[in-house]
């Protein structure tokens, strides 16, 4: 196949057509150089077969965010190391070279000075400001700082430079950014000015190392992105950026917009390959290979892009943090083994914004890259699980493909467990791709299934079992309120898996993920739905990045929201409720109770008493979370056997 053929680029060639995106990782330490953890990341990457590293915003300047950073010749050994170590599994490394649209210098005075509502002032206003007021003097200056980067970068054995287009490089490019009235502003060939300084400066101080441009569109229908041009205007920058030297472009999602889903899209926001129109023409404006982003999910949709001429080469971000073999299982012939991503965003963006380092809620060693290894046992072991939700099938997983023998108990008589109803509701149906992989891996490696069979102690010990795991999952709550028991009080797990059938007027109580899913879905049916919640917010649990489009419905289908709003009692006509502003009465037909999960019991007692080792893990586990912990401790526990 195409995304397997090595690809020239500049005077590299990259062994396939799979590369490893920029993406803000959290791994690094906190002056910025690389850590352990992010060394291991990156390392396992190439192992996995990727041909090509993109380290996303090394900063040229010590920075307050968050970044990698390339400031200091000290710096220089520990990116050397990386790039022998990538070198070794003949992967290239290649730094995105950015600078934030801040005042650096001025910021991180106010920061060691412990000023920080100054600092946070000071922020608000340049990430608003900073690209109208930044003198010809800073601009040369940074321009300065970034060839002493790109110089390092050169000595370490870096491959290539990336210039990140977006942020401050595209601003500056940019109409709806740009208010400038001097020689960096106004006409198109003001604008990318600074842009095409920076790959002279790039030149200048590594004159045979591959560059790499970032080229972020601002697309339309819906016009998403401020940083970057236009398609018309990329076009022309994208032939003027081949004259001065560089070596490829990368299409991307111009940022800017306040919301992380524009540029890492979630599950059900934005199409698949979303992008690769917007590639197709810069490709067909230069003679450079281009490659392309977004939601480039599966090898044949990577293949269909190349294949038919969207781009030469594809950045895969999300999937290669689920699955850092899948060039080595698509070599193997083995693409069906491939852990796809469900582009959830938890474990990836949610995090980075939330100040945590990057993980993906399917790979449990993503982020413990060779801590968290899936050795072979010295000693073979026969293994019970109980359950068949994500928890008890990664626990299947893990241990057969120590050795184990592994048998497996699901009371129902479908595999997924949680699964099944969580990817119902609106945006959601992206989930059944872990449902698929995870079961799928359980035929294919030989756990014995016991599906229909509703497990005990006593049916467990006749297994005669050195180990036993207990992924039993968790029940929606009921709570104690009055007429919780009526006809018409229905249980949000059953509508999510259509044993309960709603209509009409439509009280929802519980704001939390499922309440405000159920709410959802119920009101894209046609349902007038009002949420009842006790805290202050709705859907927290819900990734960010989810959220803007999910109240967008709530407001498109007019769902009203009652927040901080303790329901009293249900009566058989409507629910009555109180909060700072006194009684409510809310008529409905039906009510669905969606105030949380309880973890399901199991006596394993007598097991113990045996003598045989028993690991509870996921919702029935102290207390019930989610599929990330699901995940992680399904994995742990089959790992330690």
């Amino acid at each position: 196949m195409k995304l397997l053929e090595p690809l020239k680029v500049g005077k590299i060639t990259l062994k396939n057509r799979v590369m490893f995106p920029p993406m803000t990782t959290g791994y690094e330490n906190k002056d910025g150089s690389i850590s352990e953890q992010s060394f291991n990341f990156y390392k396992r990457l190439a192992q996995g077969g990727t041909a090509y590293i993109v380290l996303g915003d090394v900063a040229p300047v010590n920075t307050v965010s968050p970044t990698p950073k390339l400031f200091k010749d000290d710096q220089t050994e520990a990116y050397k190391k990386l790039a022998d170590a990538l070198h070794s599994y003949d992967c290239k490394l290649g730094i995105q070279l950015f600078h934030p649209e801040y005042d650096v210098d001025a910021l991180a005075e106010l920061f060691q000075k412990g000023d920080m509502q100054a600092a946070r002032a000071k922020l608000h206003h340049d990430m608003l400001h900073y690209i109208d007021e930044v003198t010809h003097e800073q601009l040369n200056t940074i321009l300065s700082k970034m060839g002493d980067c790109v110089r390092r970068a050169n000595e370490a054995g870096i491959d290539a430079i990336e210039v990140h287009g977006d942020r401050m490089v595209g601003a500056l490019c940019s109409t709806i950014l740009n208010h400038r009235t001097d020689e960096y502003g106004g006409s198109f060939e003001n604008r990318i000015k600074f842009a095409l300084a920076v790959v002279r400066t790039i030149k200048d101080n590594a004159p045979d190392i591959m560059i790499d441009y970032k080229l972020p569109i601002v697309t339309d229908n819906p016009t998403i992105g401020k940083g970057g041009l236009k398609i018309d205007e990329a076009i022309k920058l994208a032939k003027l950026l081949q004259e001065a030297g560089v070596d490829t472009l990368h299409v991307g999602q111009a940022n800017h917009t306040g919301n992380m889903n524009d540029t890492i899209p979630a599950m059900g926001t934005r199409a698949y390959n979303f992008m690769k129109d917007y590639a197709k023409r810069i490709k067909e404006a230069v003679s450079i290979p281009v490659s392309c982003v977004g939601r480039i999910l599966t090898p044949e949709n990577a293949e269909m892009l190349i294949e038919n001429g969207y781009c030469d080469y594809v950045g895969l971000g999300r999937s290669l943090l689920c699955d850092p073999d899948f060039v080595k299982k698509l070599e193997e012939g083995k693409p069906e083994t491939i852990r796809q991503c469900m582009m959830c965003n938890k474990g990836c963006t949610d995090a980075i914004q939330n100040r945590q380092f990057l993980s993906c809620v399917l790979n449990a060693e993503n982020g413990y890259e060779y801590q968290r290894v899936i050795t072979p046992a010295e000693n073979k072991k026969k293994v019970v699980v109980v359950g068949g939700g994500p928890a008890g099938l990664e626990a299947a997983r893990v241990a057969r493909l120590k050795g184990h023998e592994v048998t497996l108990f699901e009371k129902e008589t479908a595999l997924g467990g949680q699964l099944n109803i969580a990817s119902v509701p609106p945006r959601k149906s992206e989930m059944t791709r872990a449902i698929h992989y995870l079961s799928e891996e359980a035929v294919r490696l030989g756990v014995h299934l016991k599906l229909g069979h509703q497990a005990c102690a006593q049916c467990i010990a006749q297994e005669q079992p050195d180990a036993v795991i207990i992924a039993v999952g968790a029940h929606n709550a009921i709570p104690p309120i009055e007429g919780h028991d009526l006809p018409h009080v229905y249980d949000a797990w059953k509508v999510l898996n259509h044993e309960q059938l709603p209509g009409g007027r439509v009280v929802v109580i519980g704001g939390g993920l499922v309440g405000a899913e159920t709410a959802e879905l119920l009101a894209t049916r046609g349902c007038e739905v009002t949420i009842v919640e006790m805290l202050e917010e709705i859907a927290k649990e819900e990734s960010t990045t989810v959220k803007p489009t999910m109240f967008a419905a709530f407001k498109q289908h007019h769902v009203q929201l009652l927040t901080k709003t303790k329901v009293t009692k249900i009566t058989a006509s409507a629910v009555e409720a109180e909060n700072e502003e006194g009684l409510v009465s809310l008529p409905c037909d039906y009510v669905i109770l969606a105030v949380g999960a309880k973890p399901n019991a199991f006596d394993a007692q007598s097991l113990i008493d045996q003598g045989i080792q028993v690991d509870y893990v996921g919702d029935c586990h102290d207390r019930a979370a989610d599929i990330n912990r699901a995940i992680e401790e399904g994995y742990l526990a089959a790992n330690r056997i």
